[in-house]
């Protein structure tokens, strides 16, 4: 599973009020256009990577089924990315942020060329057809709701903190039981969570120019909210695979 509870703090930036609509919909448009674009990047070094037998061959032991070093390395990379971007989010200029952005698009595609090699290739699409559905319903919700879901976002981290234990733990278990649970609360999780960022995010797009934030913070907050939902989809995404995908013969 994806690292997805990234300690980054956007209370400083979220203002709540009115009036700020146009601001809003700039900031959600760019947050959107750059989750896009990862996602794009990851599907093309995916599949690159996943039908290139000299490509995944070099993740992969030629003379045992398993990863080698390089294969451990680009499935722990992606985590080693995002606490990177986040702990140096204020290092980190508007540049270097995007690059890093980039790269952890990439690097995570290759990660999840594996689970092409597993899974069919219908079931692989109809979970991200599934994902995108469900993804988009809920984003619509966070954007459009008065309701503030602040009080249900810190449910959901800690619904998310319980499924990162649980992981852990069924590492070592292999339960497949136990990962079937996990999955299903995975869904719930990811689905709310994904409501509850995009409203944090419109907020903080509503408060940039109450606070007078610089350009090149704002592109740094995009990036940042990017990582966010890409991070909410892909872990809705691989919940929904490990539930209904079908693997290969």
């Amino acid at each position: 599973m994806e690292d997805r509870n990234t300690p980054i703090n956007f209370t400083d930036y979220a203002v709540a009020g009115t009036g700020k609509r146009t601001i809003a919909k700039n900031f959600m448009a760019n947050v959107f256009l750059w989750m896009f674009a990862a996602l794009a990047i990851s599907t093309f070094t995916a599949f690159l990577f996943a039908s290139n037998k000299s490509l995944i061959g070099l993740l992969i032991n030629s003379t045992a089924t398993g990863l080698n070093m390089l294969g451990w390395i680009v499935t722990f990379a992606p985590l080693a990315f995002v606490l990177t971007m986040s702990f140096a989010f204020n290092r980190l200029s508007a540049t270097a942020l995007v690059l890093f952005f980039i790269a952890y698009a990439a690097v995570t595609g290759i990660s999840l060329s594996f689970i092409l090699l597993i899974y069919t290739t219908s079931s692989v699409i109809g979970c991200f057809a599934a994902a995108s559905l469900m993804f988009g319903i809920m984003a619509v919700m966070g954007y459009t709701t008065d309701k503030d879901l602040t009080s249900f976002g810190r449910i959901l981290t800690m619904g998310l903190i319980g499924i990162v234990i649980a992981s852990l733990i069924n590492m070592f278990l292999g339960s497949d039981r136990m990962g079937y649970i996990i999955s299903i609360v995975g869904v719930a999780v990811f689905t709310g969570l994904t409501a509850y960022d995009v409203q944090k995010l419109k907020r903080i797009g509503e408060g940039i120019e109450f606070e007078g934030t610089a350009a090149s913070d704002t592109k740094k907050l995009a990036i940042m909210g990017a990582l966010n939902l890409y991070l909410d989809f892909i872990n809705l995404f691989l919940m929904l695979l490990r539930l209904f995908g079908g693997r290969r013969d």
